[in-house]
């Protein structure tokens, strides 16, 4: 599953100078970690971004536990 959900996360160096974005959007992986910080719930993150789906907000998450993990982080 969580191979799944990372195949939503992209790399673009020509989007967002390179960082992880949301299926090709401009939404970067840490607009959507940086609300969860600060403690909005899923609701209020799809509603400020309506293109989001929840697995999305999943995706974030399992990037970035990825990323901080002895796992290989490949985001297409």
């Amino acid at each position: 599953m969580s191979e799944n959900l990372l195949s939503r996360i992209t790399i673009d160096p020509a989007q967002c100078g390179g960082r992880p974005c949301i299926r090709g959007m401009r939404i970067r992986v840490q607009d959507v970690l940086d609300m969860l910080a600060d403690g909005a719930g899923q609701e209020e993150i799809l509603a400020d971004f309506p293109y989001l789906e929840p697995d999305d907000i999943r995706a974030s998450l399992a990037y970035a536990a990825a990323s901080i993990g002895d796992t290989r982080v490949i985001a297409a």
